[in-house]
């Protein structure tokens, strides 16, 4: 499968940022936590299950809910939802298994995710062919 995700965050259920890999990054990532978090919170009031998935101009972002995390991911809008879902599951139940022992006694040390891009980078667009896209 081609790489398609472009940022990645993995949320704890207070909005804190465990990972993220973000290129180009305008926003502070425990500031974008914390929004999405209390996004989510707000959502799941009004429905059940909370909110999926959401657009912003050229950026679709898919979010799934595992374990009291949030994985959050975001696509070019022209990609499809099953594959931008499809990769987003792979990644979660990657990060689950890699580091479950390590979610259960969490202390607050954000480190100890730091080397799991190296477990996803089949899933995770590089710079390269970002650059490609934006100038070719």
């Amino acid at each position: 499968m081609g790489k398609i995700l472009r940022d990645l965050w993995i949320l704890d259920n207070t909005g804190v940022s465990l990972y993220s890999r973000v290129y180009n990054p305008k926003v502070n990532e425990q500031l974008f936590g914390a929004l999405m978090s209390a996004i989510n919170q707000f959502a799941e009031k009004l429905a059940e299950g909370g909110i999926s998935s959401f657009e912003l101009s050229d950026k679709k972002f898919t979010i799934e809910k595992k374990q009291n995390l949030l994985f959050i991911a975001n696509a070019s809008s022209n990609e499809k939802d099953k594959k931008i879902k499809r990769e987003l599951t792979n990644i979660s139940e990657k990060f689950l298994e890699v580091y479950s022992d390590k979610i259960k006694s969490f202390d607050g040390d954000v480190s100890i995710f730091s080397d799991f891009e190296h477990h996803i980078q089949n899933s995770l667009e590089d710079t390269v062919k970002k650059f490609q896209n934006a100038f070719w």
